[in-house]
């Protein structure tokens, strides 16, 4: 399934992780508690029942949680989620994206295109800044000159994960 780039406004995003966030820890802690009482007054006070409540408590926070995150207004997070997915496998396969890109073969260079574009998305959205070495700059300059050589805009809509079949991961 294609992924396609999706302009979301930093802010939203880190308000709603923020405000998400803290409400998972607060129910995960609510339901690790309350299931760890229920499970030592009903057979008794151990270590391990309450290590059980805790795990059950995260269970059933995970359950909730993979309720709503269908919702309209967890867009962000699922998106966000995807992009880290999809460059964690990119980054699986760079060395072999590279050197592709190097033998001037088009489906590496939009994959590689795609790499840099979702890293770059993912640090506005998380307010931080690229922590670029040199090596990296220079990369993504090349990238941007390869792209402008064959008339192929900067930027790029999304990429096909199975294309990575084509290249062999490290």
């Amino acid at each position: 399934m294609p992924f396609t780039f999706e302009d979301h406004d930093p802010d939203t995003y880190r308000r709603k992780a923020r405000i998400i966030s803290v409400a998972m820890a607060g129910q995960l802690i609510v339901f690790g508690l309350l299931l760890a009482q229920l499970l030592t007054v009903t057979f008794g006070s151990s270590l391990w029942l309450n290590a059980l409540g805790v795990l059950l408590g995260l269970m059933a926070t995970s359950l909730v949680f993979a309720v709503l995150r269908e919702r309209p207004w967890m867009a962000e997070m699922r998106y966000v989620w995807q992009l880290k997915h999809h460059l964690s496998r990119l980054s699986g396969y760079l060395a072999s994206l590279r050197r592709g890109v190097e033998e001037g073969n088009d489906v590496a260079l939009h994959l590689l295109t795609a790499y840099h574009q979702g890293m770059a998305q993912l640090a506005e959205l998380n307010g931080r800044t690229l922590d670029d070495d040199s090596e990296l700059l220079a990369e993504r300059l090349r990238v941007r000159q390869l792209r402008h050589e064959k008339g192929l805009p900067e930027r790029v809509e999304g990429f096909d994960p199975e294309d990575l079949r084509a290249f062999r991961k490290r």
